[in-house]
């Protein structure tokens, strides 16, 4: 998932894939592409929420998370669920969606990727 440096030396010239916005972006230019109704950084009462997508009546809300040096525990659906990100659509939803993604550093890739119905 995270890119190798394209150059001709091996030293990474940034650190953009040690931050959750980097993959948030991916994420978000990918779903804006498809042409549904994506909100990044959406604020609540409680934080902010990484990302909704919203499509007919169905609402998604998107936790992402970067692990780093070989941490292993699921760090984004526990996060949805201990800010109730859901209050805030409950109404507006005819299902709604909890889905957490953690990106491993050391692994290069999604190290999980969770999905609950909650309504």
């Amino acid at each position: 998932m995270i890119a190798y440096p394209t150059s001709g030396s091996k030293k990474k010239k940034n650190n953009l894939d040690q931050f959750e916005g980097y993959y948030a972006s991916v994420v978000y230019a990918f779903f804006q592409g498809l042409g549904l109704e994506v909100k990044a950084e959406n604020y609540t009462n409680k934080g902010r929420i990484d990302l909704v997508i919203t499509y007919n009546d169905k609402v998604y809300i998107l936790e992402f998370k970067v692990l780093k040096n070989g941490e292993k525990q699921q760090k984004a659906s526990e996060a949805l669920k201990q800010k109730d990100y859901v209050d805030k659509y409950k109404a507006k939803a005819k299902e709604l969606y909890l889905v957490g993604i953690d990106f491993s550093t050391e692994i290069r890739n999604i190290s999980n990727f969770d999905w609950e119905k909650v309504k």
